[in-house]
């Protein structure tokens, strides 16, 4: 889901509305939340102004997948990004209240803890924020975050929830930083590649290891932009997937004509479960997307000059493939009960 522009004077004033109000202090009994990480995960960044805590972990869940966030009462979170797709969504581009389509392909929600940026042009700097977009977006949830806060405030366990998680009656404030405090926890790390890289040597086959190798040689150069905790570099590209790009990108948020077509270069982990793929889901398996960074792209003017034909058979394409299969987590994402 991306930000629009006529969402951004929404976005301001709501969040100039949030920050004239500090919390007050949290009842006895809402404990830190004990963050799960994988092995050799280092532990994200976390904001001093939003707490993780149980309760607010907690309540962020349930805002998560709570339906009457939507302006029909139909579409929760959740209802894009499925939890056993990674987080994100089967279609193209999802559907909101009305049935239209939204502007992008929903990205997965996973590792969101590391990133400085979000949306696929990273037009939004905080995940906080992030919040307020979809539930205000005409093609999303089409509702006024402030008339969900009262609506649901009334009820428990959301009024009991929301004064122990943050002090104060549910508002713009208490949803925004409860569902980014979920989405912080859903981290990846814990599939067959994390254990290899541990020292468990048969946790890769033959097939698998050899398209780890290829995925870091020279050869590939995957690597350049598809590396860190969560393999993305954060960076935006163009791939050269147009030659003619009807979505501007990073341009959007920047101006510079430079990013044009350029969008976030998105995590690898869980890859397998994310299908469609690029920013408007044009590409439906995980083989075509492959296939057309083997042919290097269209060749526009500003594509990445990592992007560029590359020489693989048959083989070493198979076994690239079968490594990006061995990226999927072997448990849930979720560390909600």
């Amino acid at each position: 889901m991306d930000l629009k522009w006529v969402a951004l004077p929404m976005v301001l004033l709501a969040t100039m509305g949030c920050r004239k109000e500090e919390p007050s202090v949290v009842e006895e009994g809402n404990a830190p939340f004990e963050l799960q990480l994988a092995p050799g995960m280092p532990y994200p960044p976390l904001r001093d102004d939003n707490p993780l805590t149980d309760a607010s972990v907690r309540l962020g869940k349930m805002l998560f997948f709570e339906e009457r966030i939507s302006r029909t009462g139909t579409i929760s979170c959740a209802s894009c990004h499925h939890p056993d797709r990674s987080f994100s969504d089967t279609l193209p581009k999802s559907l909101g209240v009305d049935g239209m389509p939204g502007m992008r392909n929903a990205p997965p929600l996973i590792d969101l803890a590391y990133h400085q940026g979000y949306f696929r042009d990273g037009g939004v700097p905080t995940l906080e924020l992030q919040v307020l977009a979809p539930v205000g977006d005409p093609l999303e949830m089409d509702n006024d975050i402030n008339v969900v806060a009262s609506a649901l405030g009334q009820e428990e366990p959301y009024r009991t929830m929301s004064h122990l998680a943050y002090g104060r009656d549910m508002d713009a404030y208490v949803i925004t930083r409860a569902i980014a405090n979920y989405e912080r926890t859903l981290l990846s790390g814990w599939s067959r590649y994390d254990r290899y890289l541990q020292g468990e040597a048969d946790a890769l086959t033959q097939q698998e290891a050899h398209g780890a190798e290829i995925f870091a040689s020279d050869a590939a150069g995957c690597t350049h932009c598809h590396n860190g905790p969560d393999l993305s570099d954060h960076s935006y590209q163009n791939v050269g997937l147009y030659m003619d790009y009807e979505d501007p990108g990073r341009e959007r948020i920047t101006l510079d004509p430079n990013d044009l077509g350029k969008f976030k270069v998105p995590t690898l982990r869980n890859i397998a479960l994310t299908a469609p793929y690029m920013h408007d889901g044009s590409m439906a398996t995980l083989e075509q997307v492959v296939d057309f960074f083997i042919a290097g792209g269209v060749g526009h003017p500003d594509q990445s000059p990592w992007v560029h034909p590359l020489d693989l058979n048959a083989t070493e394409r198979a076994d690239l493939l079968a490594f990006l299969h061995a990226l999927t987590d072997e448990r849930t994402l979720d560390q909600v009960p």
